[in-house]
């Protein structure tokens, strides 16, 4: 008896690791590897011209893929949830979200967490219905995480395709997904998130001149090195648009505060997730760090915030603009919004083209 409970016992054992083994091998095989530059074809016909001396309207937003409303937590920030919606809270969540970008109709919109076909959404193809209630104007998708599985938690995160996306009124001349450095080694990092920056070039009429509009989610779950690591590359490709003399617009979720910001407003509390810190002082002279410090761009995952405190609440200043200084800045605003929708509040630029 004991030889065969034993017997047993290495069987299953053996099937284990047989299985472990193919599903690494599958992993492995089906891992998202991004060229660190690829082509972005615009989609739309959107053909508005830009002239120095035009005033350009921004919005940057963070969707949270449609699921993370005011009903929500999660389990990375402290909270206990990993499907954090059902499927009619994702559409009423994403029918708001329309409603005021269509309202609000910038010129340039920076949207990240959007979900093309993920579990974790219901297979809602969120590009699709924000590009059907956006028309004139023409869109760039680029993934930001594209996995087979994730098999973590339990119940696990599962199938997940987002990214970033980018709708302009103005014609778009060339598109690129350019990659950014990944901080987790294998196997992690066959499950998680490729970030990157989505770059939209629109030409200056009259001039040799692009604006260059970069659209980023920077690194939010590391030791810190990835967030480092990405804002090095940020500031290295910034150089060289700005060294042409280009226009440059930068906007999204940087994960991170500006140290020109409102620091001591927006503390952390102890034991929650704490944003990373780019320093103004250390950036190229040639930008300006924008962050509205006046309302919250972000809230905590922690708890739920439908019927909680306020009050008592962590909030975030994580969301803003970097802009080149050939362009004169005529309005930032956070819109208040409430979480309602999304766990991040959008945030208005206004700027006008210098002339040369």
């Amino acid at each position: 008896m004991i030889r065969k409970l034993l017997k047993f016992a290495a069987i299953l054992l053996a099937a284990v690791v047989a299985l472990a083994a193919v599903a690494l091998a599958v992993f492995t095989v089906a891992e998202y590897r991004p060229k660190d530059v690829e082509a972005v074809s615009p989609i739309g016909t959107a053909a508005g011209e830009l002239h120095a001396g035009d005033t350009v309207r921004v919005l940057t937003w963070n969707l949270g893929y449609g699921a993370l409303g005011d009903n929500a937590d999660f389990f990375m920030d402290g909270g206990t949830m990993v499907q954090t919606a059902d499927e009619a809270r994702v559409r009423r969540n994403m029918a708001d979200i329309r409603e005021f970008v269509t309202s609000d109709a910038p010129d340039l919109l920076f949207l990240q967490e959007t979900d093309l076909n993920s579990d974790r959404s219901h297979h809602i193809d969120e590009r699709a219905e924000l590009a059907a209630a956006m028309p004139g104007y023409t869109s760039l998708f680029a993934y930001n995480y594209n996995a087979l599985y994730v098999p973590y938690p339990l119940p696990p995160i599962g199938h997940v395709e987002s990214g970033l996306l980018t709708f302009s009124r103005y014609f778009v001349s060339e598109g690129s997904r350019i990659q950014l450095p990944c901080p987790f080694s294998w196997p992690v990092r066959m499950v998680n998130l490729k970030r990157c920056l989505l770059v939209s070039r629109i030409p200056v009429e009259g001039s040799d001149k692009e604006l260059v509009a970069v659209n980023l989610h920077l690194e939010a779950y590391d030791d810190g090195s990835g967030k480092i690591a990405q804002s090095v590359m940020l500031a290295s490709f910034l150089k060289s648009e700005l060294d042409k003399g280009n226009y440059v617009i930068v906007g999204g979720d940087f994960n991170q505060v500006f140290s020109n910001a409102d620091l001591d407003r927006w503390t952390v509390k102890e034991g929650l997730w704490a944003p990373g810190v780019i320093y103004a002082e250390e950036s190229d002279e040639r930008l300006s760090l924008l962050m509205d410090g006046t309302v919250p761009t972000c809230r905590s995952l922690d708890r739920v915030l439908a019927g909680a405190d306020r009050a008592d609440f962590q909030y975030y200043l994580i969301d803003g603009f970097m802009v080149s200084d050939n362009l004169r800045v005529e309005r930032l605003e956070t819109v208040d919004l409430g979480f309602t929708a999304t766990d991040h509040n959008p945030v208005r630029l206004a700027v006008t083209l210098l002339n040369e």
